[in-house]
């Protein structure tokens, strides 16, 4: 069969206008300058709920528990590793919130396009119908995106954006960072506490003993909530990146029609080389001139800057 029949074949079961080619190009340019955002209400409360909860948190542990510390390297040792911890969890957040998760060009099911994959005769290519695009093997369509994700595992309220083949590093990251400083701020709450009754609460806290006792029992079961939540987010995610397979499949038991990569090929095909430093930072491979270069705005489930 020649190219031209094969064309010819895709174009009887989906047709395609000639002009898109040029129009699929044109979205494909835009698509790599594109400061990725998700236009969603839910994503963004969830998002602004999470960090309003961060920064209450740091301010308890802060002006609560360790500045009226009388152990001076006690608040100055646990605020640095604690307020870099949250550092580290809001700046993973930014990051998977801000990645392109692996979105599929729109509208690229074009003739242009389909001569340049080079298919073999017979071979089976699927196009999306509702964004337009040829779906490559393990991409699935995400209706709050409204884009294909390549190896989307889950799209997370949250984070405010799906879970896919480009971010999936820094939202690992990001359910790492929040139960390791969920169980620090739980420590330092059950430390206060002991302290406190011991003291009779004179002298434990700037704030009068009803005001600390609350501000404490809600970081208590807000840590203890976010360190349940995240301690099982991040045991599924790299459970899922040893076995390669995503979220999506693991639930549909889709068959594999891919050569599994061994547990550490998939590791480091999601963290980047080999083990170092960079594994654990979200700002490993962050350009700033491309967040910071002047863009143009556009509407849509996502939009640019």
């Amino acid at each position: 069969m020649s190219s031209g029949h094969r064309l010819r074949d895709v174009e009887q079961q989906h047709p395609l206008l000639d002009g898109e080619d040029e129009a699929a190009e044109r979205s494909s340019r835009n698509d790599a300058k594109r400061l990725w955002f998700i236009q969603d209400c839910c994503g963004m409360v969830c998002a602004f709920i999470t960090w309003f909860l961060v920064f209450y948190a740091d301010f308890v542990v802060t002006f609560v528990i360790l500045l009226p510390s009388r152990s001076f390297w006690y608040a100055v040792v646990n605020g640095v590793v604690f307020n870099s911890l949250a550092v580290l969890a809001l700046a993973s957040h930014l990051r998977t919130m801000l990645t392109d998760p692996g979105a599929v060009p729109k509208g690229n099911a074009t003739k242009k396009y389909m001569d340049s994959l080079q298919l073999k005769p017979g071979e089976v290519i699927y196009k999306c119908p509702k964004c337009c695009s040829i779906k490559p093997e393990r991409a699935h369509h995400c209706s709050i995106c409204k884009r294909c994700i390549r190896k989307m595992d889950h799209h997370c309220p949250w984070v405010n954006n799906c879970v896919g083949e480009k971010n999936q590093r820094f939202f690992v990251l990001f359910t790492m960072y929040i139960a390791i400083i969920s169980s620090h701020a739980l420590a330092l709450c059950g430390y206060q506490f002991v302290t406190c009754i011991r003291v009779q609460w004179r002298e434990c806290s700037d704030f009068s003993p009803p005001v600390t006792m609350m501000l404490m029992i809600f970081l208590c079961m807000e840590a203890l909530l976010f360190f349940t939540f995240t301690a099982v987010m991040f045991s599924t995610q790299v459970h899922s990146i040893c076995n390669d397979e995503t979220e999506i499949e693991r639930l549909k038991n889709e068959k594999p029609t891919w050569e599994r990569q061994t547990r550490w090929a998939g590791l480091r095909s999601v963290f980047g080389g080999q083990p170092s430093l960079q594994w654990i930072s979200p700002f490993a491979g962050l350009k700033l001139p491309t967040l910071i270069h002047r863009r143009t705005w556009r509407g849509g489930a996502e939009f640019s800057v």
